[in-house]
């Protein structure tokens, strides 16, 4: 059973930023803090842990304007993908942006992984930024519902 939830605790948000890190930023040299920026204090941050508590995944979202909400930071520990990890946080994530009233949810995928975004009903829009100079990304969007509409 996944257990889908916030980081709650002061110790539940150390691992959560330890948790991208270690998937997104340490394996390219990055320092500790390049996990961050300065959207993470208006944000919602969605976790996954099994029933024993242990951290498995971790996914951001915030909103760029009224109508747009921006997905970043998916991280999900390596032993523990395929397994519907990454679908619960991004669905979590579309609720909350449907609950904001927003239209249409934006990312930047890493190639590798377009196509479970596409699984999940996003189109690719253009190409993305590559970071540190070798993890090229594709921009991504989804719709939310026209009945979402202001």
């Amino acid at each position: 059973m996944l257990l889908i939830g916030q980081p709650e605790t002061q110790q539940e948000l150390e691992e959560y930023f330890d948790l991208r890190w270690r998937i997104l930023r340490a394996p390219w040299q990055q320092p500790r803090g390049s996990e961050k920026d300065e959207y993470d204090e208006l944000a919602d941050h969605i976790t996954v842990r099994n029933e024993q508590g242990t951290l498995l995944g971790v996914g951001r979202l915030h909103l760029t304007d009224n109508s747009e909400a921006q997905i970043r930071y998916m991280a999900t520990e390596a032993n523990c993908r395929n397994v519907g990890i990454g679908k619960a946080i991004v669905e979590r994530l579309e609720t909350i942006a449907y609950a904001h009233g927003v239209e249409r949810v934006v990312l930047n995928a890493r190639d590798n992984v377009v196509g479970f975004y596409e699984r999940l009903g996003y189109v690719v829009i253009g190409a993305g930024p590559t970071l540190f100079n070798e993890i090229r990304h594709q921009k991504m969007e989804k719709r939310l519902f026209a009945a979402n509409a202001k």
